[in-house]
């Protein structure tokens, strides 16, 4: 789908069919209509029956009635069962709430449609994610009942289904993997990563949102390595979070990987050190990366040598391995704080 901005436009009739255009090809889902239209916007987009306003917090732009119009067209024209319900995100606020009555959370969840007799888990996906990403991530969920709500960090996604946990995580993961394979061109979308709450009853869904925030920071940001993670999966793996980010940053081997990485050559050589340990073999790496196997090789005996790793030993295997996975860490996070 264009990446089309307001900001890019005039107003001459040729910029009102771009957005016409812009709208007539949006997948029939009313979240990624919404999403897509905060994005052609560069604002917030409240949507409240048949009222839509845009939450500018600078001048209004020349072709904001014709983008109201052509949102108002795209949703009416949708099925009723996929248009927006009234208010959506704000009760959505409500059910992830801990802080509200009972009887307000029960009140958000009937007017939801949520089943109250279902567990629901939380999932929790990268903020910067566009339409395109959400959509591969729907798509997983077609049969689940979804709900969703920005909140800062994340996307929110309320989910009522049956899945197994392994299931829904693999398939999520190889579906995030398939649309937006590793090596990201630089400016490319690098496709969300996603972290996966507990099932557990409607009213637990505050518990199962932490969690799956937990875990969102264990998914990875950088192409390699897990996109999509479930809480219930990390295991002790868990126990990392709890090692404050400062103390992190001091560790010589994570200095030395960010040294590493800030060079052309050497990126590509901390990613093939990524990429091999999460493939675990030469050639299937070879094919991940699209070179040929003695590259990645060569690649491989470099960070070996600036690290004193040899990938063979199980012990310093497992060592990359997991200053991998913090860096990750520290990448994801600071990403989701907006401290890049």
């Amino acid at each position: 789908m264009s990446t089309l901005r307001l900001a890019d436009l005039g107003s001459d009739p040729e910029a009102v069919l771009q957005v016409v255009r812009f709208f007539d090809e949006l997948e029939p889902d009313a979240d990624i209509v919404l999403r897509a239209a905060e994005a052609l916007a560069g604002c917030p987009v409240r949507v409240e029956g048949e009222q839509i306003s845009l939450q500018r917090s600078g001048p209004p732009h020349r072709l904001d009635g014709v983008l109201r119009d052509r949102l108002r067209h795209k949703l009416t024209s949708l099925p009723v069962s996929a248009r927006p319900r009234l208010g959506d995100p704000a009760l959505v606020e409500v059910v992830l709430s801990g802080k509200e009555r009972t009887a307000d959370r029960a009140r958000a969840i009937r007017l939801l449609g949520l089943d109250e007799s279902r567990p629901v888990r939380v999932l929790a996906i990268s903020a910067q994610s566009s339409p395109e990403a959400l959509r591969v991530i729907t798509s997983v969920l077609a049969d689940a009942s979804v709900r969703s709500a920005e909140l800062g960090s994340a996307i929110a996604l309320v989910c009522q289904d049956h899945s197994d946990i392994r299931v829904l995580s693999d398939e999520l993961d190889r579906a995030i993997v398939t649309a937006f394979p590793a090596p990201v061109a630089t400016g490319a979308d690098r496709g969300p990563w996603v972290g996966i709450g507990a099932a557990g009853g409607v009213f637990a869904a505050p518990d199962s949102l932490q969690q799956a925030l937990r875990a969102l920071r264990f998914a990875s940001s950088t192409g390699f390595g897990r996109r999509a993670i479930a809480y219930e999966r990390l295991s002790a793996f868990e126990l990392i979070a709890e090692l404050p980010p400062e103390v992190t940053a001091r560790n010589p081997m994570l200095q030395k990987v960010a040294a590493l990485q800030a060079t052309p050559a050497g990126k590509l050589q901390v990613d093939t050190a990524e990429a091999f340990c999460v493939f675990g073999s030469l050639r299937r790496t070879a094919e991940e990366l699209h070179v040929h196997h003695s590259t990645v090789a060569a690649r491989l005996a470099h960070i070996e040598s600036e690290f004193g790793w040899d990938f063979d030993d199980p012990l310093d295997r497992f060592s990359a391995t997991l200053v991998l996975m913090l860096r990750r860490i520290a990448l994801s996070s600071a990403e989701l704080s907006g401290t890049d």
